[in-house]
């Protein structure tokens, strides 16, 4: 899809005229307040850069729903919440020699969240991956590879569908961490999965594009290794990173997209919020740029809480206008 200036600006340091802001609503936010929140989106436009829904039950893939769904590795998903994300509970590669079977799904499915690190979870079982990186056998390489491999054709095939369609850059979501560190050592992310996101970037830069990558959980320690495989600006969580430790790693160096505390915005106040919003800006903020803002809500945010949001961003992403 197509960058704003400001957006380019931000990731080149090139003093964008405002912090790059949105808002962003998953399904389940959309299904519950519906004309509610079409009214607030309305009046910050800007901020909700996907627009109104026309459709508010819309989900955004079939994990969404209810009820169970198979995809292509034989991951099976299980969902309780309708328009929240389901988690597996199906791993089709419980043990090692299951994955001397495993053949590359011959399906395209694109790249969605969780395309290479949390696959091999997904794959394996967290329990069951992370005893593979402990204890490194022959399969752990195996699995990544075909992973790998499965990726690589679908970076292929995205980068043939935007071809004469002015898109400027790619979006990819893996979670890398978890709530207060990495799951691995940084040296264990660096020796397998840091050539992954390396080979694959690459061919997005080859296309003349940019990479955007979302990435929940802790995970400043490995920032300057996502920007040496390619990455141009990383969605980086403020409540598993602090706020601290994301600007001393990346003010002047790397851009974020500042994921808000969306683990305080059901329980805070509207003035809780402002504060929230104006302390990450006086933090990360520099004229220069390296900063875009989202604020990501769902049915669990009260309507007055989003629009607090809303009335934040607006506020202080021109902090730094001349």
């Amino acid at each position: 899809m197509p960058m704003t200036q400001d957006q380019i600006r931000a990731i080149n340091f090139d003093h964008p005229t405002r912090i790059p802001a949105r808002v962003v609503v998953l399904p389940a936010g959309w299904i519950k307040y519906r004309e509610k929140l079409a009214a607030i989106a309305e009046r910050y436009r800007e901020l909700f850069e996907f627009g109104v829904p026309t459709d508010f039950d819309r989900l955004w893939a079939p994990t969404f729903a209810v009820g169970q769904y198979t995809d292509v590795w034989g991951c099976v998903w299980s969902n309780a919440y309708h328009g929240h994300e389901a988690i597996v509970t199906g791993h089709p590669l419980p043990n090692r020699e299951d994955v001397r079977k495993l053949q590359m799904p011959k399906e395209d499915a694109g790249i969605g969240h969780g395309f290479m690190y949390l696959r091999l979870a997904d794959l394996r079982g967290f329990e069951e991956i992370m005893v593979d990186f402990a204890e490194e056998p022959p399969e752990l390489q195996r699995l990544i590879d075909i992973v790998l491999a499965y990726n690589l054709r679908q970076v292929d095939l995205r980068i043939a569908a935007s071809k004469g369609q002015g898109q400027d850059y790619m979006w990819f979501g893996d979670d890398l961490g978890i709530q207060h560190s990495l799951p691995m050592s940084p040296e264990k992310w660096r020796k397998y999965l840091k050539p992954c996101f390396t080979a694959i970037y690459n061919k997005v830069h080859d296309a003349g594009m940019a990479v955007y990558m979302h990435t929940d959980g802790h995970i400043y320690e490995i920032i300057p290794d996502l920007f040496d495989c390619g990455v141009n600006v990383v969605n980086a969580q403020f409540r598993a990173n602090g706020l601290d430790n994301l600007a001393r790693v990346c003010k002047g160096k790397y851009c974020i997209d500042l994921d808000l505390d969306r683990q305080m915005f059901p329980f805070a106040t509207p003035a809780e919020i402002d504060r929230h919003v104006r302390e990450c800006v006086e933090a990360m903020g520099d004229p220069a740029g390296g900063l875009w803002l989202t604020g990501e809500v769902d049915d669990g945010v009260p309507l007055e809480n989003i629009e607090a949001i809303c009335q934040a961003l607006t506020k202080y992403r021109g902090m730094f206008s001349k």
